[in-house]
This record gives structure tokens, C-alpha cells and sequence, in this order.
């Protein structure tokens, strides 16, 4: 409608009701749904940012004593860590992000404590006690002292000691001697080596006075006894370093022959297995040799040489007839008479006779030679190779696959080769054996899981299912109680037909007091009401601009 001016009622004119006196003029049941509506989308937001400020929390400490995890979580709280609780009590988790940053500054702080009480506990003897209640206080913080030394190894997550210790008395002969039970719980996937559990046979045998190795024995947390009696090392076979060593060896020569094999038969094609025997006996000889010299021409070295000559006469034994005549001094030689008998002679006594005695000895020195043998430790004394070898893959022009045996040409090479690469030694016993069959390959069947069992959405799902679920629940608070209400708190008020005059002015000038937020309506043409108020302005415009200034101001018309 061209130069047409819309006037309304004066509660058109005045300032439009605000939100909240929209609201409060809202029916009771609508009040209610928008009020708890509010609440409950604003608990959703408050959840949402109490579990995306949370995050993931992991164990900072677990099988802990109610005194040590008090004392650890005072020392959280004064650090202003977060913490939680779990398996009971005796487990205490923080935030992924702070894990490392506490145990640092718990660990400065000296926690946690060894829950196995020590020779502290000798601090706090009570007055009066008796010498069992002394000697068992003692007993208790020696247990928890050897306890806190060997749970200091790596491989000891905890350890357990129990000390037997016999009341002495005056008589020597009947006086029992101490002995020892260690229970130890080794970490997952951790042994203790054939050394370390005789060390702590040693430190606790040590530590008791007249307690002998023998008496102390050492278990695992399967209850297997781990540790032996000295004497019984002998008979107790291969120990764990002997048995590493062994297969050691036999990883070296498997190693061998897989290397040297694969690139001939393939990677797949070639299964080995080295068998070793080791000799660790410890044998030492004394070998003495005593040899000729050697040879004419070989230089004889004298040792000593000893002569001895000897010189001496003997008087002549008597002769003669015996007798008187014998026995006179003899005559004066005398020509004996031609033809005549001689006359009877006297006795003579024998010559002078002489003798001599000559004797050498020379001694020479004889070869000789002293040896010592010492065998070496860990000898190979026998090998043995057993190797498998798959058949052949052969490819016809059509495109077909076939398993071809090896000719007994290819594997009298490749057992050639194995004997090669193990160093074969016939006369001490080794033996290879090298055969061709062909290898059993199990179907893999390749199970397509549906994207919704897949691990890796499972995992994405349960870490977005919180966040999506107080998300849904917001949605639908706000789409359910709190939009109902604001619709209709929101929508115009309609004024009710007769309340407002449209006057019709022929200039285009606007009434004061107008703004343009006033709604620009054109006024129904076939109303009577209407028709009848255009006539009274045109007949009496001055009591209309009396109504009209009574509106303005607020009077009542």
C-alpha cells in the first residue's frame, strides 16, 4: 500500500518482553522440560570434558603393602598427581603422560619402601621383652635383610628367606647347625644362571654363622629345588653354560649349511639339524721318555768317568821236602859231580811275585723328555648332520607347476657340499645325511574379519563410544526438552483483531516515535472495523491525533 502509514496498539510500540519474561510466561510443564533440559545438557558438557581431560591411565606401582601405598599416594596428593586404584588397593595408576615424572619424584622421595622390615626393626624394642621375643626380632630382620639383598638382582622380582636356628647350648656334641630356605619369583621370561644361584647360596651361608653351604637351598616359584649340594656337581651332567655353549655350536654349523644351501635350493626348500657332541672332560698327563742316542753320529755328551789302578807283589810260598834238612840255611853252591846222584837240597822258600788291577767306568747321559698334556675344554668329538631338501618346482610351457625329484647326481653334491661346510671328519665318527622329500605346505586360509571385528576398529570404537554417547544423549536433550521450549518462548504474539487503527495519511511522512522494527503489515481491506476507522480519521483527523498522542504516552484511550 504506497504512502500508507500502519499504526498499531501502544503495546506495539513499546520495547519488545525479553527472553526471560518470555520464559517465565511460559506454561509450567514447558518451564519444566527447559529447566532440566539445561541441567542435562550441562552435565553431558561437564562429563565430556571431565573424560577427555582424564586420558588413559597406566600402573605406576602394583602388589603393593597398605604402607607403602599410603605412603605413595600422600606423596601424589602433595604433588598434585591424579591418581586411581585398582586390583583391590594393592595396584596404583596415574595418567600415561605422568608415569615416568613420578616414579622419578617418588623415587627421591624414597618410595616405595622395602615392605620386608629389616634390622630397623631392632629400633623399637619394647622394654621388657623376653630372649625368645629378642632372638626372634633378630631372626626376622636377618630374613628381611638377605631378602632385600637378593631381590636386588635383576632377574629376582621377590624373594623369601627362611633361617632355622637351633638353640645352642653347653654341650658341643649335641649343638644342631642352621640352615636356609630361599623361595625366589623370578620375572616373566627371566632364569637365573648356575653362578648366581651358587652366589646366593654363598651370601646366605655367610651371613649365618656355622652354616654350611650344604644346609641352604634355594626353589623357585614353581617350587623346583635350582640350587645342588658341591659334591653333586660331578654327577649332575651338563651345566647351563655347557649346555649353551653345545647349542651354540650347533646353531653355528645349522647356520652353515643353511647359507651355503639356500641359494641353490631356496629358502623354503631346506630344513638342517646339527647334532654336536662335546667333550668337557679336564685330562692332564705327565709323559717321561728316556730315548739312545740316534744315529752314529750323534754326540754323546759324557756325564762322569771313574779309573781306578791297583799294584801290589806277593811272596813266593815255601818249597821242598819237608823237614831238618829243609830247614838249614843252604850251601855254597858247588859244581855237582859228573855221573854222581845230587845230594838232597834244602827247603826253598817261593819268589817274589807281582800283580796289578786297572778298572774304567764312563757314564754317558741318555735322551730325555718330560711332557704335560692338558686336553682342551669343549671339544668336538662327533657330528652329526641330518638335512632335508624339498623337490624340485618345475614349470611347463602351459603354465603348470609340478614337483620334480632331485636326481641322486645333485644330492650326492649337496651332500658334498654339507660335509664341506661342517668340516666332515671320518675317522672320529661324523655322519651326514642328506635326503630329498617333499615338504607337507598346510593351506593358509585367509579369514577376511568384517570391518566391525577388526581389532584395530574394536579398539577406535570403545575409545570413541564415550564421547559418541554423551554426544547422542546431548542431541537429544537439546533437540527434545530444550528446542520445544525456546520454539515457543521465541515465537511473536499475535495482537488480537480491533486493537490497532491503520490510518491512511496522504503525505509520506512517518509518524514520530516510529522505528524500524516495527513489523510492516498491510491491514486486511474487507474489514468493517477497518473502513469504519478510515472514515472517522478522514472526518475528524483531530480526535484521532488526540487517540493517536494518548497512545504515545501511554494514557488509556
Amino acid at each position: 500500500m504506497d504512502n500508507a502509514v500502519i499504526l498499531k496498539s501502544p503495546g506495539a510500540l513499546n520495547t519488545a518482553p525479553g527472553l526471560g519474561t518470555r520464559i517465565s510466561g511460559l506454561p509450567t510443564k514447558s518451564k519444566l522440560n527447559l529447566g532440566l533440559g539445561a541441567a542435562a545438557l550441562v552435565g553431558v558438557v561437564l562429563a565430556m570434558l571431565m573424560w577427555s581431560s582424564q586420558g588413559d591411565y597406566k600402573v605406576l606401582y602394583a602388589n603393593l603393602s597398605d604402607k607403602d601405598g599410603g605412603a605413595i599416594i600422600s606423596q601424589l596428593s602433595q604433588m598434585n598427581i591424579p591418581y586411581r586404584h585398582s586390583d583391590g588397593g594393592h595396584a596404583i595408576l596415574v595418567p600415561s603422560s605422568m608415569v615416568h615424572d613420578a616414579r622419578l619424584k617418588l623415587a627421591s622421595a624414597g618410595l616405595p619402601k622395602a615392605s620386608v622390615g629389616g634390622f630397623e626393626m631392632m629400633d623399637g624394642a619394647r622394654f621388657g621383652q623376653t630372649q625368645f621375643q629378642e632372638r626372634l626380632t633378630f631372626q626376622r630382620g636377618l630374613e628381611g635383610e638377605l631378602s632385600r639383598s637378593i631381590t636386588s638382582l635383576a632377574a629376582v622380582e621377590n624373594a623369601r628367606v627362611h633361617l632355622a636356628l637351633p638353640n645352642q647350648n653347653g654341650f658341643f656334641r649335641e649343638q644342631q647347625k642352621p640352615s636356609a630356605s630361599v623361595v625366589l619369583t623370578l620375572h616373566a621370561g627371566r632364569t637365573l644362571e648356575r653362578g648366581q644361584v651358587a652366589g646366593i647360596v654363598h651370601l646366605v651361608s655367610s651371613s649365618v654363622p656355622e652354616m654350611s653351604p650344604k644346609a641352604v637351598s634355594v626353589l623357585d616359584q614353581t617350587g623346583a629345588l635350582i640350587s645342588s649340594p658341591p659334591d653333586a656337581d660331578a654327577q649332575a651332567g651338563l651345566d647351563a653354560q655347557q649346555l649353551q655353549y653345545r647349542a651354540q655350536i650347533e646353531q653355528g654349523y645349522t647356520k652353515r649349511i643353511a647359507e651355503l644351501l639356500e641359494p641353490v635350493v631356496g629358502r623354503d626348500n631346506l630344513r638342517a639339524n646339527v647334532t654336536a657332541e662335546i667333550d668337557f672332560a679336564q685330562i692332564e698327563s705327565t709323559e717321561k721318555l728316556f730315548k739312545p742316542n740316534q744315529g752314529s753320529s750323534a754326540e754323546v755328551t759324557l756325564r762322569s768317568e771313574q779309573t781306578t789302578e791297583q799294584l801290589g807283589t806277593n811272596p813266593a810260598a815255601p818249597s821242598g821236602v819237608p823237614g831238618a834238612a829243609s830247614n838249614q840255611p843252604p850251601l855254597p853252591a858247588a859244581a855237582p859231580l859228573t855221573g854222581g846222584v845230587a845230594p838232597l837240597q834244602t827247603a826253598q822258600a817261593g819268589g817274589v811275585a807281582a800283580n796289578s788291577r786297572r778298572e774304567a767306568v764312563k757314564n754317558y747321559e741318555v735322551d730325555e723328555t718330560v711332557r704335560v698334556t692338558r686336553n682342551a675344554t669343549g671339544t668336538v668329538k662327533r657330528l652329526n648332520a641330518a638335512v632335508v631338501v624339498n623337490n624340485r618346482t618345475v614349470t611347463d610351457p602351459k603354465g603348470k607347476v609340478t614337483q620334480v625329484p632331485l636326481a641322486p647326481e645333485e644330492l650326492e653334491k649337496l651332500t658334498a657340499l654339507v660335509q664341506e661346510s661342517i668340516g666332515f671328519n671320518k675317522e672320529r665318527g661324523d655322519s651326514v645325511r642328506v635326503i630329498n622329500a617333499p615338504f607337507k605346505v598346510e593351506p593358509v586360509t585367509v579369514v577376511d574379519a568384517p570391518i566391525w571385528k577388526q581389532p584395530e576398529i574394536l579398539d577406535m570404537l570403545r575409545a570413541a563410544a564415550v564421547p559418541a554417547g554423551l554426544s547422542l544423549v546431548a542431541l537429544l536433550v537439546f533437540f527434545g526438552m530444550i528446542k520445544p521450549g525456546l520454539k515457543i518462548a521465541l515465537t511473536p504474539t499475535v495482537p488480537p483483531p480491533g486493537s490497532a487503527i491503520d490510518a491512511s495519511v496522504g503525505d509520506a511522512v512517518a509518524l514520530p516515535g516510529l522505528t524500524p522494527s516495527v513489523q510492516m503489515l498491510e491491514a486486511p481491506r474487507d474489514t468493517a472495523r477497518l473502513d469504519a476507522a478510515r472514515s472517522l480519521a478522514k472526518e475528524n483527523p483531530a480526535a484521532v491525533a488526540h487517540i493517536v498522542r494518548g497512545w504515545v504516552n501511554g494514557q488509556p484511550a
